[in-house]
């Protein structure tokens, strides 16, 4: 391997994910051990089997030393990750000792001051995952050191911690900026707006200590949101944006004024608050709710949408909805092309089926194909489900693609009668089958 040229070694030490095997390669070979000083990240991981070995009776050298090594070992560093695995998030107040306290307190800002100085002129990528049994009663100045100090930063991450915008500023080359599971002291988000006005992607995920929260950058394209269980208003204004993940409970009010918009990602416990003007590009649009009927009944999300999924997951507060009909969800979206249904929202409109039949339903021409996982209860009769296709598939005569998983702990016998059953009334199709599980991986056969 000595033998490569340095050039390639450089970048095959690059690609190291975490910093200790780096390390044990510099034990390795001088000439990888010269070569050190070349590579432009440090990523550094505290794991679980560390954290328990510093508990013990072994010697272990604490964290942040091995990170003031790196960081000090190192030059000219583009990219810094410091962080805790996720393992440790399964750990309590009772597992520390008091001597202990803030070993693993990395948004610690007299600790950043030790190493951020030698790295910030230079730094493009920031990410420091903190252990939040230590940091989330610990409010930080993280982002004030950060925003003084690295003015080439262009992604920020910062995760389990409690942060304080108290003396940010504002950071014009940040483009990428992710917080997630933070206590953020701006509770409209007025702090972030002004200080990062030119990002272009957006994550806050579990973001709490927000009040009525309006994001709002005009150059923005991606954004994932996830909102905590309050009762908001909530506002989006990002004119250029194109891809947004959505997921609120019961919010007071939602404005959205992303008329770009071509992928929507929207998860909605209650959807009476919801209401907002039409998007005129939106292609791929995600639903999650309990409440789908109003959802899709009262909200136009525009008619160019040719790709949908539809959730109709279970209400937390287990209230009675409207009933959810092939014919609701098509009359909706008339124009779509491809159809993806969960195990619910198959149950949903095939036990509308039962009772109510198609109806009225008009028929579509541009419905090309529909994937779905099937529950299939041990009540429920292979024969009416067949039917049910059978009659979808009637009236959809530009439906060619039907892509069917059955739950893996369904009988295979029954499994093997609806396969072959489906198969043999329509030749015209074209049949895709496999299974799921909850919380697996789905297999196709």
């Amino acid at each position: 391997m000595e033998d490569l040229p340095p050039e390639l070694l450089v970048k095959i030490l690059s690609r190291l994910n975490d910093s200790e095997s780096l390390a044990r390669c510099r034990v390795a070979s001088k000439t990888l051990n010269l070569l050190f000083r070349e590579v432009r990240a440090v990523n550094l991981t505290c794991t679980l089997s560390r954290f328990l070995k510093s508990r013990s009776i072994v010697v272990v050298t604490p964290f942040k030393t091995i990170f003031r090594s790196l960081i000090e070992n190192s030059c000219n560093i583009r990219s810094v990750s410091i962080g805790v695995d996720k393992a440790l998030r399964g750990l309590s107040f009772d597992d520390l000792n008091e001597e202990d306290s803030k070993d693993l307190y990395l948004t610690d800002v007299e600790f950043a001051k030790e190493w951020l100085p030698r790295v910030c002129e230079d730094l493009e990528m920031l990410s420091i995952s903190d252990f939040w049994i230590q940091s989330c009663w610990r409010k930080s100045d993280i982002l004030a050191l950060v925003s003084s100090n690295c003015s080439k930063l262009v992604k920020l991450e910062v995760k389990n911690a409690w942060l304080s915008v108290v003396g940010l500023r504002e950071m014009p080359n940040l483009r990428h900026l992710t917080l997630e599971f933070i206590r953020l002291d701006d509770e409209n988000l007025e702090k972030v707006n002004d200080c990062f006005p030119f990002l272009r992607v957006l994550n806050l995920i579990g973001v709490g200590g927000l009040k009525e929260p309006r994001i709002h950058f005009l150059h923005l394209k991606s954004c994932h949101w996830t909102v905590s269980n309050a009762p908001l208003s909530l506002a989006i204004v990002a004119p250029n944006l194109l891809e947004l993940k959505l997921k609120c409970n019961k919010p007071k009010s939602l404005i959205l004024e992303t008329p770009k918009l071509v992928k929507f990602h929207f998860s909605v416990e209650d959807a009476e608050g919801v209401s907002f003007g039409e998007f005129r590009d939106l292609n791929s649009l995600e639903l999650i709710s309990p409440d789908m009927y109003r959802l899709i009944s009262n909200i136009r999300f525009g008619n160019k949408i040719r790709k949908l999924a539809v959730d109709s997951v279970k209400s937390i507060e287990q209230s009675e909805k409207l009933e959810l009909g092939l014919g609701t969800l098509l009359q909706g979206f008339p124009d779509i092309t491809s159809l993806s249904l969960s195990p619910r929202t198959w149950s949903d409109i095939e036990t509308h089926f039962q009772s109510q039949g198609l109806g009225h339903m008009k028929g579509t021409a541009s419905l090309k194909q529909i994937t779905a996982r099937v529950q299939m209860s041990d009540h429920t009769n292979v024969h009416q489900t067949v039917s049910f296709i059978r009659s979808i598939l009637n009236r959809y005569r530009g439906l060619t693609d039907m892509r069917l998983m059955i739950h893996q702990d369904k009988d295979p016998r029954v499994r093997s009668n609806l396969i072959s059953a489906c198969m043999m009334s329509n030749q015209r199709v074209r049949w895709k089958w496999g299974m799921w599980a909850e919380g697996g991986e789905d297999m196709w056969v």
